[in-house]
């Protein structure tokens, strides 16, 4: 029963999207019907610029975070907070309230395994910020981290359930960003810039 309060919450707090608050509340507009049309940071930094989108990075993560604590408290320890984890990132991408249309999940992922398992994160995080210095890809640095993850939890030789998570957080991520995969393949892909503040007609 404590997997399934767990679940539950988890997935209800993924429906907090940073994104499409935060479009609202400074834009006034539904991120989702501007730019790349994905609820998610690096859209509202390419439409609303880098303070919007630093808010909703910090919403998704933060949730992610929270899901965990719930979740194990609920849920009766690791396994709890694993299910929370699955089901916030669920949550985020495919929020009910939002007609299932939400984000990517790479922020929530990572508020998820920032209190799942620090060493991993730190190590995603300092790999995914030296891609998009490098490339100015946030889509390839999101890619690299996806397959990376399991390798890593795979070399820390975690546990059973989190090698499975690793793997399940890993399709999503690869899934939601299957098009971003395809550009990048064409040299389509868009990069990002930091923005103080979107360009007029946006």
């Amino acid at each position: 029963m404590g997997l399934i309060v767990s679940s539950l919450i988890g997935y209800l707090v993924g429906n907090i999207n940073g994104g499409y608050i935060i479009g609202k509340a400074v834009g006034g507009i539904d991120i989702r019907e501007h730019g790349s049309k994905n609820a998610g940071a690096t859209n509202v930094n390419r439409v609303l610029g880098s303070k919007p989108a630093a808010m909703a990075l910090a919403i998704d993560l933060l949730k992610g975070v929270v899901a965990v604590i719930a979740g194990r408290l609920l849920g009766g320890g690791d396994m709890g907070a694993i299910a929370a984890g699955v089901a916030v990132v669920c949550g985020h991408n495919w929020p009910v309230f939002l007609g299932f249309k939400g984000g990517k999940g790479i922020a929530t992922s990572l508020g998820v395994l920032i209190s799942l398992e620090l060493r991993v994160a730190l190590i995603l995080i300092a790999v995914g910020v030296s891609i998009i210095i490098i490339t100015r890809y946030v889509s390839l640095a999101s890619v690299v981290c996806a397959l990376l993850y399991p390798v890593l939890v795979t070399a820390f030789r975690l546990s059973v359930e989190m090698t499975a998570f690793s793997l399940v957080i890993s399709a999503f991520a690869l899934l939601r960003h299957r098009e971003n995969i395809k550009r990048l393949f064409k040299g389509q892909e868009s990069k990002v810039s930091i923005k103080l503040s979107p360009k007029k007609g946006d």
